[in-house]
């Protein structure tokens, strides 16, 4: 670790030049040499370091949410180039280019931030051998020495030696207990970092092979912090300590206002949103209406978060407009009521009730039938009423013999069907 921490000694001195300035002004508070003028000052670089690191971090952001919306496409070009190795990577780096997304944005604030992490452990380290270093005088130094968070001096490490935290004026189990905890509690906000972007705001409607990849890392970097923290002096502790809480912060107010399509996180900021509309009648804030109007201009490509949203608000009687506002429609809220009765499903009956509507419906269609009979009926005697003329009778031609065929076709039919077997013995 001092060999890396000494790649970056160039940054030393700007490094102990901001700690030297914060520790003046809380050393004219809490006194010079205690620990909470250094620790404070350690706190407070971390803070001016993650402010001029929001650029950064709002690209590493929208680079992260660029890379969930193109996994199905790479996974797609990898499956088509499979034995292509070279026209796949070509593939791969034309979708980068027409979508503006650049892998290595997710990683700028780590990578950038890496230089003033390891100079600040440059720094501890040779202000616990009490060498001079960067703006830090040697009363400086003694300072800095002497001075304890919790028990614990601020160069000292989880691994030191007795002799080693003897000679900075603390006892050994002070050293472990502080440094131990400050370990477990980076590592917790590490974890709660990674399992809140994964669980709130990662559309979890989309399996691709990044989201396994994001929760393999939630349950690796914890494990990396928590191994190299115990040779972490506490001053590197606190600042880790102070950026794994700012960044766990910072995306936290990121995912509750500009969530991922599609993600736990953007229904929940639809429900607040659709509350606050139909509770005032309008949109008031222009970050709110921006959101409403991109809803609106995607049309039938909204996810199912946006389509309940959409539906809420005509249910409420509110139409949204392209250009993010709301207007208030009662005819829409009467067609969407209308739509949902005609969209419900009839309730299942018992079988009870279906014999006794079946039965119902048979009776029914007999009373209708005799009806038609005996309008039939009626309507045949009253064609068939004789006239005051006597017509004469004319016989029918071959009645008789009709009437004979026609009673042997009945017999006939009569005799239709399953016939016994005469006996062998009986007489034709």
């Amino acid at each position: 670790m001092d060999t890396i921490a000494s790649l970056f000694s160039f940054i030393t001195w700007p490094v102990s030049w901001v700690i030297v300035q914060f520790h003046k002004l809380y050393g004219a508070v809490f006194g010079p040499d205690t620990g909470w003028a250094w620790g404070l000052s350690i706190v407070s670089l971390v803070v001016l370091i993650r402010i001029a690191l929001i650029p950064l971090f709002v690209k590493q952001i929208k680079a992260t949410r660029n890379m969930q919306a193109l996994q199905p496409k790479m996974k797609a070009i990898q499956e088509r180039y499979k034995s292509d190795k070279q026209r796949q990577s070509e593939e791969m780096m034309k979708l980068y280019k027409e979508t503006g997304t650049n892998p290595l944005s997710s990683c700028l604030p780590i990578l950038a931030q890496s230089p003033f992490f390891f100079a600040l452990y440059h720094v501890l380290s040779n202000i616990a051998s009490g060498k001079e270093i960067g703006v830090l005088n040697q009363d400086l130094v003694n300072s800095a020495r002497e001075a304890h968070i919790f028990g614990a001096p601020i160069a000292s490490k989880f691994m030191d030696s007795p002799e080693a935290v003897a000679a900075l004026g603390a006892s050994l189990t002070d050293v472990r207990i502080v440094t131990a905890v400050m370990i477990i509690l980076m590592s917790a906000s590490q974890f709660f970092t990674q399992r809140q972007l994964m669980m709130k705001n990662v559309d979890l409607t989309v399996k691709t092979p990044y989201m396994q990849q994001q929760k393999m890392l939630m349950y690796i970097f914890p494990v990396i912090f928590a191994v190299m923290g115990i040779n972490f002096p506490v001053g590197v502790l606190v600042y880790w300590l102070t950026t794994n809480v700012w960044t766990m912060g910072q995306q936290m107010y990121v995912i509750n206002q500009n969530p991922t399509p599609g993600s736990k996180a953007q229904d929940s900021y639809l429900q607040r949103l659709l509350k606050s509309a139909t509770h005032h009648g309008e949109i008031r804030s222009r970050r709110h209406r921006a959101v409403v109007k991109a809803i609106v201009a995607k049309g039938s490509d909204r996810n199912e978060n946006e389509r309940r949203f959409i539906g809420a608000l005509a249910k409420a009687g509110f139409a949204a407009q392209a250009d993010g506002t709301i207007v208030k429609s009662d005819t829409i809220a009467a067609e969407t009521e209308g739509t949902a009765s005609k969209r419900q499903q009839p309730k299942r009956q018992s079988k009870a009730r279906r014999q006794a509507s079946g039965t119902q419906a048979k009776g029914d269609e007999a009373a209708g039938e005799t009806a038609e009979e005996s309008a039939g009926e009626a309507a045949q005697d009253t064609a068939t009423k004789p006239s005051l003329e006597k017509k004469p009778e004319t016989p029918a031609k071959g009645g008789a013999q009709g009437g004979r065929s026609r009673a042997n076709s009945g017999g006939s039919r009569q005799r239709k069907g399953q016939q016994r077997p005469k006996h062998p013995s009986s007489k034709k």
